[in-house]
């Protein structure tokens, strides 16, 4: 392990745009390619860098300390690292929870990931915001500059990139008590594991698909509802999930999305999605319920959002909830069908449980359309 006298290696935040940042090294040096964006959270950076939907992302940390509390199994939200790499103000090599099973810089180690520390993460993340989410290099080659903007150049656009195929099982697989009653079909875009944990520890018995199965494959286990789940880029390009999802909803399936799942719901109704300036990253973003006039405390995680106008115009549609900071749409419902969608992470809990019923209404709702649903 490192300690806090090591030398480290001089490094670079280079963006699309000619825009450079400096800061250090932090244990495998390298190159590391992707969109830069920034998440907001004062804790949960293990959750933040396993989950799936930051599959190809330079992942900036505005908390001014970072690795702290070590790293642990239970908190990964899948089995690898997902982010790129990681751009911080400082990195903590040690860690002070005994609970932990090693440190940050031997996890990123062990996944071979490179990250930067000592940058003015203020200032970087300011010209982000003025500037938008745009692609990006962090790397130890300093004086390569010219091959590192030429390789840079190649990296395509966050715009119409189909990532869900890069982090979807490719097998089936199941979660949860078998002789539970309730059984839901996950159609996986990037599933996060404490989804899983939420639906099964309300008694559902989860058979998780990838995202390439048929209609017919996933109906033919006779599941009592289904779940689209979050993932990374951009939903436009999944057509055939699209296709999947408005056949679920023709049939009155009880069907529930999260975030990309949110996004693909609304595509299945002819609402199109657009990608945000910066897009929506952290663990406190305040949602209103319209349904309630509650507020929610949030985490959330997307760089798209539905279309507000069409939403509105969508005769099929019903707006649940609505992010307070800027009024994009965090909630729709489908009239006269059993399904609904959020665009936040209710599994996340930061409020700490400010969202979790909604794990409960999916239950409720496959409850009470369990009877009539394989007549």
């Amino acid at each position: 392990m490192m300690n806090k006298y090591s030398s480290r290696r001089k490094a670079l935040i280079l963006l699309e745009d000619g825009t450079i940042f400096y800061g250090k090294s932090v244990g495998i040096e390298g190159d590391a390619f992707g969109e830069v964006c920034f998440n907001t959270g004062m804790t949960g950076y293990q959750e933040i860098f396993t989950d799936p939907s930051y599959f190809g992302q330079l992942m900036i940390t505005t908390n001014a300390h970072i690795g702290n509390y070590g790293v642990h199994e239970n908190d990964s939200e899948s089995k690898s690292i997902q982010i790129s790499g990681l751009i911080c103000k400082n990195f903590n090599k040690g860690f002070s929870r005994v609970a932990s099973d090693k440190s940050l810089l031997d996890f990123f180690n062990n996944h071979n990931l490179v990250a930067i520390s000592d940058v003015d993460t203020r200032a970087l993340v300011s010209y982000i915001r003025e500037n938008g989410a745009m692609n990006g290099v962090i790397s130890s080659s300093v004086d390569e500059i010219e091959r590192l903007k030429k390789e840079l150049h190649k990296i395509p656009s966050m715009q119409g990139l189909e990532l869900a195929s890069r982090v979807s099982t490719k097998k089936p697989y199941f979660f949860g008590n078998s002789d539970s009653k309730i059984k839901i079909a996950a159609i996986d875009l990037g599933i996060k594991k404490n989804i899983l944990k939420n639906l099964s520890f309300r008694g559902a018995y989860i058979k998780v698909f990838p995202m390439h199965s048929t209609f017919d494959e996933i109906i033919k286990w006779k599941p009592d509802g289904y779940f689209l789940s979050n993932g990374p880029g951009d939903p436009e390009p999944l057509k055939d999930i699209i296709k999947i999802t408005s056949a679920i909803i023709d049939k009155s399936y009880p069907l529930f999305g999260i975030c990309l799942g949110h996004q693909i719901i609304a595509l299945s109704q002819g609402v199109s999605t657009y990608k945000m300036l910066n897009g929506h990253r952290g663990i406190n973003h305040p949602v209103l319920n319209l349904e309630t006039s509650k507020g929610e405390i949030t985490s959330q995680n997307h760089g798209f959002a539905i279309n507000l106008e069409e939403t509105k115009k969508n005769e099929n549609i019903l707006i649940t909830h609505v992010h307070l900071n800027d009024d994009t749409v965090a909630g729709i419902k489908i009239k006269g069908k059993p399904c609904f969608s959020v665009q936040y992470h209710p599994e996340a809990s930061p409020g700490p449980h400010d969202s979790s019923y909604l794990f409960d209404q999916f239950i409720n709702l496959i409850n009470q359309n369990k009877n009539k649903l394989h007549e």
